[in-house]
């Protein structure tokens, strides 16, 4: 394996991420919970991505970028988070912004995420249902080289090789956090996008010679989809730290019950579970990637494909920031 310490990266994050007990949810589901924290990264209100901009943006510097560009959702907590990197660095920001179909509208285009992205001075680029984020983004770049800035292009999600080593690190943290509290985990179940949280942290545990099942929930896609797009990051992310990438055959394991009619749409599972979370715990989960997640969770210990008295450690990726653009949907 290369020297993962020699790899560069920035340092914005607020970590290590606490790893706690969920007492009171874990008696409602009569199995033992746990929280990893990545909602506490930090940085204009953290989430998962920050890991993941901590080597894109290093990788970015070493480029002399002046200006990010990335895509996401009018709601995006990776764009929020892309924002603020840039503020801290003294960047340009270009955020190309897409509307999502069927969902709540009332403050969908005024709050949330979006707010936040104008205070931290991201130049936004609205984008309609239907058009091109992809082509437009080539095309913005192509206009501000033109311009004499030196533009760096960050995937959706953050989610390519060098984003995904933001999670190989985290899943060192997990097992030395689990190593230091003396703690065994059957599985880490997490929120599953754009593949670079469930491929990084799948390629660290290989990296540490851990065994715990990882299990994504699906936020766009069915669980075949999801899993070949899981797996082909993944065999690149072993390939780049020079680990055999047929380790990677058998261990993407995801689920594509609950995501309900489509990305960022609101579901009656995922609002209970948000609800129930934060009545329960006191933490507070998104509507589109993590309360998705705990739903998931949640319905598969009821109908006992998660085992009673297991141990599972939910992966809190963030983007409460998210809740209030649905406001409509939780006071209803």
């Amino acid at each position: 394996m290369r020297d993962f310490s020699a790899i560069n990266r920035l340092s914005f994050s607020h970590g290590p991420t606490p790893l706690e007990a969920a007492p009171r949810l874990s008696n409602a589901l009569d199995c033992k919970v746990y929280f990893k924290r990545d909602d506490c990264t930090g940085l204009a209100g953290g989430g998962n991505k920050t890991r993941k901009l901590e080597y894109l943006v290093a990788d970015a510097q070493e480029k002399g970028a002046d200006t990010l560009v990335t895509i996401g959702g009018l709601q995006s907590n990776h764009a929020r988070q892309s924002a603020a990197i840039a503020a801290k660095l003294g960047l340009r920001c270009e955020l190309v912004l897409e509307d999502v179909p069927n969902t709540p509208k009332a403050d969908y285009y005024k709050n949330g995420n979006l707010l936040l992205d104008q205070l931290l001075g991201a130049n936004i680029h609205r984008l309609g249902e239907g058009e091109d984020a992809q082509l437009y983004s080539e095309a913005l770049m192509s206009k501000l080289v033109e311009q004499g800035a030196k533009p760096y292009l960050i995937p959706i999600g953050g989610s390519n090789v060098i984003g995904a080593l933001g999670y190989v690190r985290c899943a060192f943290e997990i097992v030395k956090q689990l190593e230091q509290q003396q703690l065994e985990i059957d599985q880490i179940i997490l929120a599953s996008g754009s593949a670079g949280t469930q491929a990084g942290l799948l390629a660290g545990l290989i990296a540490s010679g851990s065994s715990i099942k990882v299990l994504g929930i699906n936020v766009s896609r069915t669980a075949e989809q999801q899993s070949a797009l899981v797996c082909d990051l993944l065999e690149q992310v072993l390939e780049y730290l020079e680990i055999d990438k047929s380790l990677a055959q058998g261990v993407v394991h995801t689920n594509g019950d609950y995501f309900g009619s489509g990305y960022g749409v609101p579901t009656e599972q995922m609002i209970s579970a948000v609800k129930r979370c934060a009545a329960l715990e006191g933490v507070l989960l998104d509507p589109v990637y993590t309360g998705k997640a705990m739903a998931g969770f949640m319905d598969l210990v009821s109908k006992k494909e998660i085992a009673a008295g297991s141990k599972q450690l939910f992966l809190h990726t963030g983007g409460a920031q998210g809740l209030f653009a649905y406001s409509e949907v939780f006071s209803a």
